[in-house]
């Protein structure tokens, strides 16, 4: 477990933690030299079982709140310390406001330098505390008077510390840590630290680093301070890393994941909760700093219900960020305004990839409100996205944080419909078969004389955001059930069938003679010529029977018919069979054609997938087709 110190500036954070662990937590010189804390320190307290209750140490200045707020991402458990002497001050309510918003799970209150006061004045601070902690919505687990110095209510309130536990809460997702230091260690190599905020993570392991974006392996871990072979979600960890990396190249902010990230986030759509304060008050496209995690950014915020919030009040909002993040379903971000002098709200993260339009529809605002309503309860969250739109089983899966187990899991609990790496509710999925059907039943309106459409097509007209993958399992289904039939390749409903009407099988008839002839090809111009029909007339009925397998276009204008073409392919089936490869020469000589006729009938077979080209010759690729 990890508890973060919180409390205004020189009341006293890192001397308690020193006479609760026997650590200094300030560990720079400047920190020495001055005697306030700048950065994040640490320190541990052995536990009864072996283990380690971990401190965070974070600074009480108001110039460092920016530190503050990156020891405190991620830890669910607060130390906050008031001075008897000064009691509650200016940066006490800040780090209360921070702790309310991001609703820790426990609250221990310390009022330190007890010995500095008489008893009523400490009853005094100890009653304004209650007042301060009721003001801002908070119940302390404890409210303990303590004096570093003399020692008293010390080991209280180390009684206190160690009863705390942690939660296994978060341990079945992916393995996620917030990296705040990085550092090198003679012998070892490259170290960097920071809160697990989800998963469990063992040496031998290989992670994947942001900012950098490279994997590394992991060669040692210490949790808690202490030599482990495995860590796990709510701890502190030092992980000792081997690969492609050096330390200038790790930030702050970074993050160690269990595997490669999606692109971060530049829009993010958010539930707001405003802190209780005057000053806490949110315009439309307001400028802010954002905190999560370890990271800081700036950004706006777009508002979606109202054009102003204000203190204690919610809201749904989409936070557009200066710099993109790595965000999942459920992190929580602090908002302070543009001068970074006051915190304004907690923003929840509902949706990382928000739509560009519509973003004020009251359906989309509704269907916010029941992301936020759910919560981090994966099964109804999945069935609000599935109500929608079919969802991308990798974004889901990073989107909750969930591992393989836990996605199967989640995959088994809801009725969906499967289609490569995309989920379908089975009511959508039916109406995406409808619209399919419909799509063409209106083809077939528009285009009579045409037979239907090709599988790409037919995607094309009907259903262009799905996958490919999707839009053939829908066919493929359509086909099975009856609703859908495919005729030489083309799609098409049952009902419609290709014919010519009586005129062109009258004009047919004339044009048909041609055909006779064995290994003919034939010139538009040259039978519509013979058949004393106009060269566009001709054209479009040499179409429609081409549509209809009369005939065969090898080139434009330049058609065979359906028998000649059998009778080639068979040559070419032969020529494979007995040298090896059909080409012009061989090719031409049992055609008894010429060259030219030759090239171009090869080159067709290449185009319809019977045969492959391999230099000058044509390899046998699929030798049932013209069967």
């Amino acid at each position: 477990m990890i508890i973060a110190t919180a409390g205004h500036v020189d009341h006293g954070k890192t001397t308690l933690l020193h006479a609760l662990t026997g650590t200094d937590a300030d560990r720079l010189p400047e920190e020495k030299k001055r005697g306030m804390t700048i950065d994040l320190g640490y320190a541990y307290l052995p536990t009864p079982d072996g283990g380690a209750i971990g401190f965070i140490d974070v600074p009480g200045h108001e110039r460092f709140l920016g530190n503050m707020l990156a020891g405190v991402g991620g830890v669910r458990h607060a130390l906050l310390v008031i001075a008897a002497d000064d009691g509650v001050m200016p940066q006490t309510r800040e780090h209360l406001a921070i702790l309310q918003l991001l609703q820790l799970d426990s609250l221990t209150v310390a009022v330190s330098k007890s010995d500095l006061v008489g008893p009523e004045a400490l009853e005094r601070v100890m009653s304004a505390v209650r007042q301060t902690l009721t003001e801002h919505g908070l119940q302390a687990t404890a409210l303990l008077p303590v004096s570093a110095r003399t020692g008293v209510g010390v080991d209280a309130l180390r009684r206190q510390m160690l009863q705390q536990r942690g939660d296994a809460a978060g341990t079945e997702r992916r393995f996620r840590l917030a990296i705040d230091r990085a550092f090198t260690i003679g012998g070892a190599g490259l170290v960097v630290t920071g809160t697990a905020w989800g998963g469990r993570v063992s040496i031998g392991d290989t992670l994947w680093l942001s900012g950098k974006d490279v994997p590394v392996r992991v060669r040692g871990l210490h949790v808690q301070n202490q030599p482990a072979r495995q860590g796990q979600a709510g701890q502190r960890i030092a992980l000792n890393l081997a690969g492609d990396v050096e330390k200038q190249q790790i930030q702050r902010g970074d993050w160690l994941l269990a595997q490669a990230a999606p692109a971060p986030s530049t829009r993010v759509s958010v539930r707001l909760r405003l802190a209780p304060a005057l000053h806490a008050t949110l315009r439309h496209w307001q400028p802010v700093h954002i905190h999560h995690a370890a990271s800081h950014c700036t950004g706006r915020v777009a508002l979606l219900e109202r054009p102003q919030l204000h203190s204690g009040d919610e809201g749904l909002a989409e936070l557009s960020l200066d710099r993109p993040l790595h965000l999942a379903d459920g992190d929580r971000i602090i908002l302070r305004d543009a001068g970074a002098q006051h915190t304004l709200a907690c923003a929840t993260v509902l949706e990382r990839q928000p739509p560009t339009r519509g973003k004020r529809h009251d359906e989309r605002l509704a269907y916010l409100r029941a992301l936020a309503a759910a919560g981090m309860e994966d099964v109804e969250n999945l069935r609000l996205r599935l109500s929608r739109q079919a969802v991308s089983l990798p974004d889901l899966a990073w989107d909750r944080q969930l591992n393989e187990t836990g996605l199967a899991e989640l995959l088994r609990a809801a009725p969906l419909r499967i289609a490569g790496q995309h989920a379908y509710a089975p009511e959508h999925w039916v109406s995406l078969l409808e619209q399919l059907l419909q799509r063409l039943a209106a083809l077939h309106l528009q285009q009579p004389d045409q037979l239907g459409a090709s599988r790409g097509r037919a995607r094309r007209l009907a259903l262009p955001q799905e996958s490919e993958a999707a839009v053939n399992l829908m066919i493929d289904q359509l086909l099975a059930e009856g609703r859908l039939a495919n005729t030489r390749g083309w799609l098409h409903l049952p009902e419609h069938v290709l014919a010519f009407s009586a005129e062109e099988t009258a004009q047919w008839r004339r044009l048909e003679p041609a055909f006779a002839e064995e290994n003919q090809a034939h010139w538009v111009r040259d039978l519509a010529t013979a058949a004393s029909l106009e060269e566009e007339q001709a054209r479009a009925l040499l179409r429609k029977a081409a549509r209809l397998s009369h005939v065969h276009a090898v080139v434009r204008d330049r058609y065979c018919s359906s028998a000649t073409i059998r009778g080639m392919a068979a040559i070419v089936r032969n020529l494979n069979q007995d040298v090896g490869y059909a080409d012009a020469a061989n090719f031409r000589d049992q055609l008894g054609c010429g060259r030219k006729l030759a090239i171009q009938i090869l080159e067709y077979f290449d185009r319809c997938g019977f045969t492959r080209r391999l230099g000058d010759k044509h390899l046998l690729r699929e030798a049932r087709l013209f069967d």
